[in-house]
């Protein structure tokens, strides 16, 4: 009699035990896991960061999100894959490597398709940037918020450029996309796609004599050092994605739905400003570094030169040619 008392004892106990358990840790928890290309320190990073810490508080831990920085889960082509087929659950991911992915979003590589950043908020934070929205997700990538990279601009060892004509000759970098290497071809220059590390030593060698780029990667990767001329002609302002994989967004309830995108939005908030304020501090250290930076008042000559791009790229996406024109004509 006293060993079933001492048995029912212990089970009652160990039944109250399990009970409190469960009560301290949710039911289903999933632990998600974020790509990001960036190091520590940089405005996307301590944003996606940002974003992972309070999706967690929110949802009293019914999610945990973790950000993996400096690209240690695969390079960003590799990384849309892994968030499409929902083996990484969200990501920074910069337009210009989804065109082969996602066709629209190479109107977004355009040159000179935005006017200003401003311009690029307007248009992605609107009706437009949800037509980019339904045709990510149709390749099962929600777009919860859009990030800044800033605008592009070119930089050389030779000279200044204030007009189409100073840029002919020049061997510049590219990215890896036809259309930046026309758009170089288009102003008379040389373009040159080139692994981005390889840069540094091919300007000090004189295999290139510039590159492209916004101002934090411009002082970051050290080009300012021996590309002593920074040339204001922004012709490439590519937005940024905040995204999530549609599975993993379909399997949350809406109480936590609207938690993650509101989390976003705040996110996106925090990383434009931050951008603003780094990209701030980049400009001075390479000012006060020797760089010589010129403004381009009007840039209507370089935009001139780039209609044969839009002329080649509408042709081979004549469905993308209303969408391109509602952007020119929005601001």
């Amino acid at each position: 009699m006293e060993i079933t008392r001492f048995a029912s004892k212990t089970l009652c106990t160990t039944a109250v035990s399990a009970a409190m358990l469960a009560m301290s840790f949710p039911a289903m928890a999933e632990n998600w896991r974020g790509w990001n290309i960036h190091p520590d320190g940089y405005p996307n990073t301590e944003a996606l960061e940002s974003f992972a810490e309070a999706v967690t508080d929110r949802t009293e831990g019914r999610l945990t999100l973790q950000v993996y920085n400096n690209a240690v889960l695969g390079d960003q082509p590799d990384a849309i894959e892994q968030v499409r087929n929902g083996a990484l659950a969200f990501a920074n991911f910069n337009m210009g490597p989804m065109g082969p992915i996602v066709n629209e979003t190479n109107v977004l590589s355009l040159p000179f398709i935005f006017n200003s950043i401003d311009h690029m908020h307007e248009v992605m934070d609107g009706e437009i940037g949800q037509q980019f929205s339904d045709a990510l997700a149709d390749k099962n990538l929600i777009a919860l918020s859009w990030f800044d990279s800033g605008a592009r601009s070119l930089y050389n060892t030779s000279r200044p450029i204030n007009t189409p004509e100073d840029v002919e000759g020049l061997k510049i970098r590219v990215m890896n996309n036809d259309l930046y290497v026309d758009m170089i071809e288009a102003l008379g220059g040389n373009a040159t796609p080139m692994a981005y590390g390889e840069v540094y030593q091919s300007l000090t060698t004189g295999v290139l004599d510039g590159a492209e780029n916004n101002y934090p990667s411009f002082e970051s990767s050290n080009h300012y050092e021996v590309a002593e001329y920074y040339s204001l002609t922004e012709h490439l302002i590519i937005p940024e994605c905040l995204c999530i994989a549609k599975a993993k967004w379909e399997s949350l309830s809406e109480e936590d739905q609207e938690i993650v995108r509101e989390e976003a939005i705040k996110a996106s908030e925090m990383q434009r400003q931050l951008w603003v304020e780094g990209s701030q501090q980049s400009h001075e250290i390479v000012l006060e570094a020797g760089v010589e930076i010129n403004e381009i008042e009007d840039k209507t000559a370089f935009q001139d030169l780039m209609e044969p791009v839009y002329a080649s790229f509408i042709e081979d996406n004549p469905e993308l040619e209303d969408l391109i024109n509602t952007i020119r004509t929005s601001n």
